[in-house]
Order: structure tokens, then C-alpha cells, then sequence
């Protein structure tokens, strides 16, 4: 069953653009409610724990230094199908092949720095979200 909330991250290139504010912009356009907002910097440390998934892809390192290399923006948003619908508007992860008016096409420069996280689940939406909210964080 579908749930009302997902949880989103505006990733270091976009912050470092100064795309917050257009972001979030399409963001509320599109029907979503911003529950919870945050900047931080993760360590290192931290942006390996949140990708830890990944941990044993070719990839983990440099996503790790990237992750950390600069402020990022967490939100859980809310919204009816929350999670599918941000799916939709973020549009696919490489930005060449994402839909005209998603976030992606307009901000992301490349498949690495897509500008934007979107949870794939209402479970990773749930465990994403209070990674970043939850009162015993540390980043």
C-alpha cells in the first residue's frame, strides 16, 4: 500500500549551483508538501552509511567523496503516492533521458551529478527519512 510521504535529498551540485530555491519550487508545484527540511554536511562517514547498499559496487567510493564534498539538502515531503509521484517528477536518473519538466532535465548535468535522491520505496522512504531526522543523528 502506498504511503503519503517520501523522503528527497537536493545533492551537493545542485546546492553548490544555487538550485535549492527552484527545486523546492517545482517540488511544492508539484502537489508536495515539505514536512521536514534540512541542510547538512555529511562526513564521510555518514554518506557511507546512507549508501551502504552499495557498498561492495565499483562505484561506493567516489559516491561517498561526492556525497560528502559539499552541503546537502534532506526533506520528507508528503503527498497521496508520494513516493511514485516523486519518482515521476524527478525524472530519470540520467538527465538526457529524463521528461521535459521534471527536476533532472532542468538541473542535473550528468548520470553521477543528478541533482537530486528520490526514495524507491515507501520502506527506503520510511529508513532514508529518519536517517536524516532521526534525534540521535550525526553528521
Amino acid at each position: 500500500m502506498a504511503t503519503n510521504r517520501t523522503f528527497t535529498m537536493i545533492k551537493p551540485d545542485a546546492v553548490q549551483d544555487n538550485h535549492i530555491g527552484g527545486i523546492l519550487q517545482m517540488i511544492e508545484e508539484g502537489g508536495f508538501r515539505i514536512v521536514s527540511l534540512k541542510k547538512v554536511q555529511l562526513t564521510a562517514e555518514r554518506a557511507g552509511q546512507f549508501y551502504e547498499v552499495h557498498k561492495e559496487r565499483p562505484f561506493y567510493g567516489d559516491l561517498v567523496k561526492y556525497m560528502s564534498s559539499g552541503p546537502i539538502v534532506a526533506a520528507i515531503l508528503e503527498k497521496d503516492n508520494a513516493v511514485a509521484d516523486f519518482r515521476t517528477l524527478i525524472g530519470a536518473t540520467n538527465p538526457a533521458q529524463a521528461a521535459d519538466g521534471t527536476i533532472r532535465k532542468k538541473y542535473a548535468k550528468s548520470i553521477e551529478a543528478n541533482a537530486v535522491h528520490g526514495s524507491d520505496s515507501d520502506d527506503n522512504a520510511q529508513i532514508e527519512g529518519d536517517f536524516y531526522f532521526a534525534a540521535d543523528e550525526q553528521f
